[in-house]
């Protein structure tokens, strides 16, 4: 790999840019010394094209619902996504179901501060979509029946803090429900998976890792590299091998491998100095805020020092 590497100039320059860490990942993620890594925005949108091979985001949605779903459409996704967030997604596809219903599904490098509030503005916007194209379809003859579910799915390979403080649960689904048991659709449904705190439940046992089930098998998939997980996938759910043999296909050619691989670090370090600037920034405002407390606490008690003054000048 280096021989192959080092006798071209370009990929030469390339690869010595890079940090010692990012090119020894670059190296056991092309020769599968580490077993393959699926996390790249290339080689999932290559192994889970909704176009291409439906079948396995059909599989994989059904395991996350828990209901059995057929793809019938791949939707533009330009929606209200800022700019600046695409870079922080492996990959984000939008596809309508059988049913009607619409789904979202993401899979995230590292997990965007304000995760609900940001689920619950892309939500909305997909349901306002949806709703926008069924009226345009139906005419007169359009009802609010015809509008169906929309489920927003998150993985995180890293997750937000918010779900770090419940390590025990990997799985984590949200719907809008009343307090008084009144049953109204809100159509509007949640499902966060933080890959991270799988991987770590999964490597906690005091045993070798064992995959219980399908949507194991698939999260083990996406997050887990090391050879002897794989070879447990694979001797347990046999189709998995022509995933991994695809993803093992597409490292063949090292030159557009290392170029969306040289794309990918730049993306993830432009990102990751912005969620340390949002960091600062957060901290700045946390500590602003308890100035600003002490000058309120500061400020009542000269009031009372004052006031305690003038009750001595009376007597």
């Amino acid at each position: 790999m280096l021989n192959e590497i080092e006798s071209k100039s370009r990929l030469k320059n390339l690869f010595y840019e890079w940090t010692e860490e990012n090119q020894n990942e670059f190296l056991d993620f092309c020769t599968g010394v580490k077993g393959i890594k699926i996390m790249y925005d290339f080689m999932i949108k290559e192994i889970l094209n909704p176009e291409n091979t439906p079948e396995r985001v059909n599989e994989l949605l059904t395991l996350l619902l828990g209901q059995r779903v057929r793809i019938v459409d791949v939707l533009p996704n330009d929606g209200t996504r800022l700019a600046d967030e695409s870079t922080l997604l492996i990959t984000d596809m939008v596809v309508q179901l059988e049913d009607g219903s619409i789904a979202n599904l993401e899979i995230q490098k590292i997990g965007y501060y304000f995760p609900g509030e940001r689920s619950a503005c892309y939500s909305a916007d997909l349901l306002l979509r949806q709703y926008k194209r069924v009226r345009g379809i139906k005419g007169k003859r359009f009802s609010y029946r015809d509008i169906k579910q929309v489920y927003t799915i998150v993985l995180f390979e890293k997750s937000p803090t918010e779900f770090q403080k419940f390590s025990n649960n990997y799985i984590h689904r949200f719907m809008q429900k009343s307090d008084t048991g009144v049953n109204i659709n809100l159509l509007q449904e949640y499902l966060f998976i933080p890959l991270d705190i799988f991987k770590k439940n999964q490597q906690n046992e005091n045993r070798s890792v064992k995959i219980e089930n399908r949507l194991e098998a698939w999260l083990a998939f996406f997050c887990m590299d090391d050879p002897e997980t794989i070879i447990e996938i694979i001797e347990k759910y046999p189709d998995f091998k022509e995933m991994y043999e695809q993803a093992y296909d597409v490292c063949r050619n090292i030159e557009e491998v290392m170029q969306m691989f040289s794309k990918e670090l730049l993306e993830l370090d432009r990102n990751t100095v912005k969620l340390m600037i949002d960091d600062m920034q957060k901290e700045i405002d946390c500590q602003r805020e308890q100035l600003s407390q002490k000058d309120e606490e500061m400020l009542e008690m000269r009031k009372e020092i004052q006031r305690l003054q003038q009750l001595l000048d009376k007597k």
